[in-house]
């Protein structure tokens, strides 16, 4: 039993996926921002029916919800160098696999986050924007400072969902060479060949924090519930 799994092991493993944590932390961070914001004009765009913008955005929101992350991930990773390079001439085979993996995740969380802002800002009452127009708010003032704020708490309780699906979702970035937890425990496997021991640790991670991130956002939602009844 020793040879298949060692506590001593378990134990001396922890200090090395620990260290590999930031990574992980800074790929949701990244996709998180740059997902909302994408989301956002996604929405608006739907919502407006821009034209052409209004059809290009349910194109892109239909194939990042109908393939695979992996896929998504090799097709950035091996298309986007060719697609910049003989549209726009520029080289970006110089970045980091890490870049790849942001883009990557953050066109991801944009196609699926689009249509939670979607429909969070279609629940904003008409009768809302009517009245801010009538006291003299611009459009841009309008959606900042009436209906943003109502959206983002109306999307609370599916966006935690999302962010939870994401950080374990970053587990995937291992697969273009980034040394996330994951990564680190491959790099263990090949030094030591066990890798067991890493993987119980990776899950106690993954379960703790997706726990606490779940705790968080229903604390906040309740914050925000009470304050809206108040």
């Amino acid at each position: 039993m020793e040879g298949f799994f060692s506590i001593g092991r378990l134990v001396g493993n922890i200090p090395a996926l620990l260290k590999s944590l930031p990574v992980t932390f800074e790929i949701v961070a990244v996709a998180t921002l740059f997902g909302v914001a994408l989301a956002i004009l996604l929405a608006l765009a739907r919502i407006k029916k821009v034209p052409v913008l209004s059809q290009l955005a349910l194109v892109f929101i239909s194939f990042i919800r109908g393939t695979p992350l992996l896929v998504q991930m090799f097709i950035v990773y091996y298309g986007m160098p060719i697609l910049l390079w003989n549209v726009f001439r520029v080289d970006v085979n110089g970045w980091q696999r890490l870049t790849f993996v942001m883009i990557t995740y953050s066109l991801n969380q944009g196609g699926f986050m689009a249509e939670i802002f979607r429909s969070a800002i279609e629940s904003v009452p008409a009768s809302q924007t009517e009245a801010a127009y009538s006291v003299g708010l611009s459009g841009a003032q309008t959606f900042l400072r009436i209906v943003l704020p109502q959206a983002v708490r109306t999307a609370i309780p599916s966006f935690s969902v999302n962010l939870v699906s994401l950080f374990q979702d970053t587990s995937l970035a291992f697969m273009l060479g980034v040394v996330d937890v994951m990564g680190r425990a491959e790099l263990i496997q090949s030094a030591t060949h066990h890798v067991l021991e890493c993987y119980v640790i990776i899950t106690v991670i993954f379960i703790v924090i997706s726990i606490a991130l779940r705790m968080f956002f229903i604390y906040l939602d309740k914050r925000l519930q009470y304050g809206r009844t108040v």
